[in-house]
């Protein structure tokens, strides 16, 4: 299994990590700031650098075929890797921290829009979420000028964990209608942003709303009789 440094701080820029495994899949390190795609959230992109200099562009990263093991996808045309290789791994930061901002702010929506969510998508500058508003109606300006007081306030958004059968004993905490949370391990991973959100979720966040920034609602779409999507981005880089 890869040792998936991201979850116990996404602030983690790089790291030193050994080649365990290379294959048509991509590179396995034995530990990883590299976030794999998943959750609506694309995986990340950056380098792998050996100790001689041999530079590895990576241009993608997904989950491994085996549990536990995320694969660092090679841009084409890229110098080849062999197990036991020593690299640092670092991450395009700025791609990453944007991510983080926008996943953030989709928290933030999911409390602004009381609806159950039935897609989504994160992206480095827009992001959408999906809602069964049944016989609901939506007020584009109304959610955006919500947003941003939610998001002035800075309030804290941290990580903790709560156990399977306390997460079964609370279903209102899963406010995805289409995708459940793994279980099975033990425990899930909860994001909890301070008197405003709380559901679980595996990606990378910010540790303060306020580093966010303003948001704009760009648009509100209708997807079938009940669903709305909501398209949200960032109005400053």
């Amino acid at each position: 299994m890869t040792e998936e440094l991201f979850r116990q701080d996404s602030y983690l820029r790089d790291c030193d990590a050994r080649v365990v495994a290379v294959d048509e899949t991509g590179i396995r390190l034995d530990r990883t700031v590299f976030y794999p795609m998943g959750g609506g959230q694309p995986g990340d992109t950056g380098r792998l650098v050996r100790a001689d200099g041999v530079l590895v562009t990576i241009a993608d990263t997904r989950k491994g075929a085996a549990p536990g093991e995320i694969a660092h996808v090679p841009a084409p045309g890229q110098p080849m890797l062999a197990v036991g290789d020593v690299v640092r791994a670092e991450l395009d930061w700025a791609r990453r921290h944007r991510h983080m901002r926008m996943h953030t702010a989709l928290h933030v929506l999911c409390a602004v829009v009381p609806y159950g969510v039935t897609g989504g998508q994160v992206g480095d500058a827009r992001s959408r979420l999906d809602f069964d508003i049944g016989d609901g109606s939506l007020d584009k300006d109304g959610i955006e000028t919500a947003l941003n007081a939610l998001i002035a306030t800075g309030k804290a958004a941290t990580a903790r964990w709560i156990s399977d059968e306390d997460l079964a004993a609370q279903p209102d905490l899963v406010r995805t209608m289409s995708v459940k949370p793994p279980t099975g391990a033990g425990r899930v991973r909860l994001i909890d942003i301070d008197g405003i959100d709380l559901q679980p979720c595996g990606g990378t966040h910010v540790a303060s709303l306020a580093e966010i920034g303003p948001l704009v609602v760009e648009k509100i779409e209708s997807k079938g009789k009940r669903n709305r999507r909501v398209v949200v981005a960032l109005a400053a880089p």
